[in-house]
């Protein structure tokens, strides 16, 4: 199992922006906790400082309650460097943007995304993240 700890989210927050986070590209997914279903919204394919300006954006169109982001492990449930590198980037989108960050174990999400034949497989991942945090959390 991960080392991720059960979520706890205050009924106040109802709506998210997701991300399945990636060295180049990272899938985006928006959703309610009303509808309980996420939406995937265009990957953004930016590296390091330039992925922030696209990911402000998606913040300032759709005004999450908070974000969500997938951690992966590997099957086993260690961690890896991805792991870590995905934990950074959730300490920053809540540095930079002051929502709650929520992590989700991700593990096989893009594997799931490519079976189930995604165009977009890092936002279909990204939705696959959103839907598995939407099951994670009281309704």
């Amino acid at each position: 199992m991960s080392s991720l700890p059960a979520l706890d989210v205050p009924a106040s927050l109802q709506s998210f922006l997701a991300f399945d986070f990636g060295i180049k590209r990272t899938g985006v997914a928006y959703g309610s906790r009303f509808l309980r279903e996420a939406q995937p919204q265009a990957t953004v394919n930016a590296e390091g400082n330039a992925r922030w300006a696209p990911i402000a954006q998606r913040i300032a169109e759709w005004q999450p309650d908070a974000l969500v982001v997938g951690v992966p492990f590997h099957p086993d449930g260690a961690a890896h460097d991805n792991t870590a590198k995905a934990r950074q980037f959730a300490r920053q989108l809540h540095g930079r943007f002051q929502l709650p960050v929520f992590e989700v174990d991700e593990r096989y999400s893009t594997t799931e995304a490519l079976s189930q034949g995604a165009k977009d497989a890092d936002a279909a991942s990204a939705c696959i993240i959103l839907n598995q945090f939407f099951r994670e959390i009281a309704p």
